[in-house]
Parts: structure tokens; sequence; C-alpha cells
């Protein structure tokens, strides 16, 4: 009779911190979002020069500043060493062959 190991599962504490890590995932969508916030940016920035009333052109300025901050909030996530942060993490075992 042959037993065969499927699906072990190695129970190892959680980390109580997690990494500062950027994921390939997070990255794309970090990248989207930067795109998006410096679009609105310039958006904002271009109607307020075209505006002539100095309360519309109050609000696009302040919209496109908002737009800058998120802009500048979201850049300081990529300043990460992600070498580093991996280098960190616990290291998992290796899965066991199969024993057939």
């Amino acid at each position: 009779m042959s037993t065969t190991m499927t699906n072990q599962t190695v129970a190892t504490a959680p980390i109580p911190m997690p990494p500062r890590a950027i994921s390939t995932k997070d990255f794309e969508y970090l990248k989207d979002a930067l795109s998006w916030e410096l679009l609105a940016f310039k958006k904002f920035a271009f109607y307020a020069q075209q505006a002539t009333d100095a309360n519309i052109k109050a609000a696009l300025n302040k919209a496109g500043q908002m737009h800058q901050r998120h802009f500048q909030k979201l850049l300081t996530h990529l300043q990460v060493n992600n070498n580093a942060a991996m280098a960190s993490l616990p290291k998992m075992p290796q899965n066991q062959p199969a024993v057939h």
C-alpha cells in the first residue's frame, strides 16, 4: 500500500508586521493611480488658466492641488527597497517531495 502526501501545510507564526515590499501587482496599481492623479492635476491646472471667474479659478486650483498632494502621497509608497524588505521575511520551509 502506497501513501502520497499532497498539499501538506506547515504551520508558521504570523508575520508581526508586513514587510515594506511592493508586489508586481501593487506596483501596477500604484503606476495607474499615479497616472490618473497626474492627469487630473494637469487638467485642473489647464482649466484654471482658462477660467475668467475668480471663484471658479480658485476652485479649479484647489482641486488640482488636491490631486497633486495625492500624487505625492502615492509616490512615497514607491520609495521602498524591495530587496531588503523581502530579505527580512522569515524563510519558508521548502516543500518536501511526495513519498510514493
